[in-house]
């Protein structure tokens, strides 16, 4: 697959217990469950959405971004539901589209089983060797201790740190940088080295 076909039409990936479909306007009552979550959203610096219709509003955005070339935002549900309980993506391209930001949110309703690892190693893989990605990288709040071991156990290294860097509800936070390369993810998910 190309990027061109990839911004043509986003693929839906599956694992053992998921369906990775791209996100729609039909997701944004099951997908306000999650957005509208205090303890979620404070895990990214954010504010909770507070309708239905800001969250139809932000995956509206989504999905105008993808048009334009800037991000793919897909919604994880499990095969036998089809409501989706988190979503996932890349976006924050760099111009020659070797390096991706990762992003990701799991219902805390669905926290400890290992969803959002299976659904981000799929991600992942589909970067590299679909997308041809070199490098993928996600930057959590330090606060955010859940994603900064989840990004670990996905092969991620981290790159450092950005003190206090965001301002949230009165107080600054450092923001962490890591940093997984195509070469490293081949290493240790066994698919060899780089073509």
């Amino acid at each position: 697959m190309t990027l061109d076909a990839a911004f043509s039409h986003l693929e839906t990936l599956t694992t053992a217990r998921l369906c990775i479909r791209p996100i729609t306007t039909a997701d944004a009552e099951a997908a306000f469950s999650f957005k509208s979550n205090a303890d979620s959203s404070r895990c990214f610096g954010q504010d909770p959405q507070l309708s239905v219709q800001e969250t139809r509003a932000w995956i509206e955005r989504n999905l105008a971004d993808y048009g334009r070339r800037g991000s793919m935002t897909w919604a994880l549900t499990f095969k036998s539901d089809d409501a989706a309980i988190g979503e996932c993506c890349f976006w924050n391209f760099d111009p020659s589209f070797q390096c991706a930001e990762l992003g990701y949110e799991l219902h805390p309703d669905h926290g400890g089983q290992g969803l959002m690892r299976e659904a981000l190693e799929a991600l992942i893989a589909y970067g590299f060797l679909e997308l041809g990605l070199h490098r993928i990288e996600a930057d959590p709040l330090a606060s955010n201790e859940r994603s900064t071991k989840l990004l670990l156990r996905l092969g991620f290294r981290s790159e450092g740190a950005l003190r206090e860097r965001v301002f949230f509800h009165g107080r600054y936070e450092d923001q962490l940088f890591f940093a997984l390369l195509q070469d490293e993810w081949r290493v240790r998910s066994g698919e060899g080295s780089a073509p």
